[in-house]
């Protein structure tokens, strides 16, 4: 690395939070997709916003590139370290700052853990509503970064929903302020919230994020629906939707998921070849007359086993099985690749049928642990990656999923991301217009590319899974090589 910007960097940190040893940059050469790895030149860890703003001018006056990482937990190669770049660690920027019960707000940064909230809300009766199944560990500052959802999106939105205003940083070291502490001023001028959010970290850095707080529900009924078939499950998700019912939630598990999430958290999950989570919430009156037209629904739908939650600690240990369920395939195989493809709900019941074809045609077991209400599809690609090509032959089994998701109707991501992953599948999903302007309105911001470089646009290289044979979108009809 640049010996000038160390000097420099020097006089920001000190030694403690400076790291350039071997041994210190190691946990940050990857993120929670470690098929990809990267080592950074150095990790600063700021404690406060001025720290950062000085270390991004810094980085833009010596055009070197940055990537701003909270718990590391991206599934799309996100937060992947610059090679021979600057990380920027934000955990420890981690006070909430201010709760207003009065305007149901909470101002945080970027490194307040996002189940943090919800606990700092609970005593004035409020919470914060995105809540990814890595709710206990990722950041805010991530959150924003990737648009997160989880498993109530489907009735409350996703990070975009909830973010009110926003105080960032930049790429060339401007410090701007976008939205404001308001409900009121939400749809006044351009959504330059919404341009932020969902941005993977090309534009700058949030230093302080104002988040809309939700009453906390006066009921939940939460159900288990279990099924002898994945695509009887898919197509309950249809008919709950169909009949006009708004749960907080709809997740399906497959066989597999069932199974890791036993073995991990002993969730007392029945023995099935797919489970249906479905959770009503609100006002006791309205939740109680909705749960009777979900019964039927249910019964209907050919379930062969119905299980109500009786108590919060039911509740919970149901909830706990389905957010554990992607750690927990760790104990069925050393590697796997995770997707987040969506398709139409409507058509959620035909993408498993193919999914599972598409499982034995490559002979590769599928994990499958999503968000049914929004048709955000979580298939984990099971295999060891200490045979030869075995990783080459899950990557062509995750792309011939997205070009599922594609022909369906869908797109290559619900929330996840496009990070490093994705980002030569984005042709597929948009014109080169289009990805130009996208390109465009970066630059206009990040001139230089410093902000975490490389991520997101295609890299002009055919994907590694390509290199193997005929790329798999490209056997679907989705793109073509003329």
């Amino acid at each position: 690395m640049n010996r000038r910007f160390l000097k420099s960097l020097q006089k920001i940190y000190p030694a403690d939070r400076l790291l350039t040893r071997d041994v210190e940059l190691l946990p940050y050469e990857s993120d929670a997709l470690t098929a990809f790895s990267a080592k950074p030149g150095a990790v600063v860890l700021p404690v406060n916003e001025d720290e950062i703003i000085d270390t991004v001018r810094l980085c833009h006056a010596l055009a070197v590139p940055f990537v701003a990482r909270g718990s590391g937990t991206s599934l799309s190669g996100g937060s992947l370290p610059i090679s021979d770049g600057l990380t920027i660690g934000l955990n420890r920027l981690n006070r909430i700052k201010n709760i207003d019960p009065e305007q149901r707000i909470a101002v945080v940064e970027p490194g307040v853990i996002n189940l943090r909230i919800t606990e700092a809300a609970q005593p004035y009766g409020l919470y914060y509503a995105p809540d990814p199944s890595s709710q206990s560990i990722c950041t805010i500052g991530g959150n924003i970064a990737f648009n997160s959802g989880g498993a109530h999106c489907l009735k409350y939105g996703m990070t975009s929903n909830h973010v009110l205003g926003m105080k960032v940083v930049l790429a060339d070291g401007t410090v701007t302020q976008f939205g404001s502490e308001s409900v009121e001023g939400v749809g006044i001028g351009p959504d330059l919230v919404g341009f932020f959010v969902g941005s993977e970290g090309l534009f700058g850095i949030a230093l302080e994020i104002t988040v809309r707080l939700l009453p906390q529900p006066e009921l939940y009924r939460t159900v288990l629906a279990a099924y002898d078939d994945l695509g009887r499950a898919g197509d309950a998700v249809s008919m709950v939707v169909a009949s006009g019912l708004l749960p907080g939630a709809m997740e399906i598990m497959d066989r597999l998921a069932i199974k890791a999430a036993e073995a991990s958290v002993k969730a007392g999950y029945p023995a099935a070849e797919a489970l249906l989570i479905v959770e009503l919430e609100g006002e006791a009156l309205q939740v109680n007359a909705e749960f009777e037209q979900l019964r039927r629904i249910i019964d209907e739908s050919g379930a062969f086993e119905v299980r109500v939650a009786e108590s919060e600690e039911e509740r919970m240990r149901i909830w706990k099985g389905r957010k554990g369920a992607f750690s927990a395939v760790g104990r069925l195989s050393p590697d796997y690749v995770v997707q987040d493809g969506v398709v139409p709900r409507s058509r959620l019941g035909e993408a498993l049928v193919e999914i599972s074809a598409l499982k034995e045609k490559y002979q590769l077991d599928v994990a499958n642990v999503f968000h049914a209400g929004d048709g955000n599809l979580h298939p984990l690609i099971l295999y060891d990656g200490r045979e030869a090509g075995a990783l080459e032959k899950a990557e062509a089994l995750a792309g011939e999923i997205l070009a599922l998701c594609i022909n369906l109707g869908g797109s290559i991501t619900g929330e996840h991301g496009i990070g490093m992953e994705k980002r030569d599948y984005l042709p597929a999903m948009f014109s080169e217009e289009e990805i130009d302007i996208m390109a465009a309105l970066r630059l206009a911001i990040d001139p230089e590319e410093i902000a975490n470089r490389g991520k997101m646009f295609p890299s002009g290289e055919a994907p590694a899974l390509a290199q193997h044979g005929m790329h798999p979108l490209e056997r679907a009809g989705v793109i073509s090589r003329e």
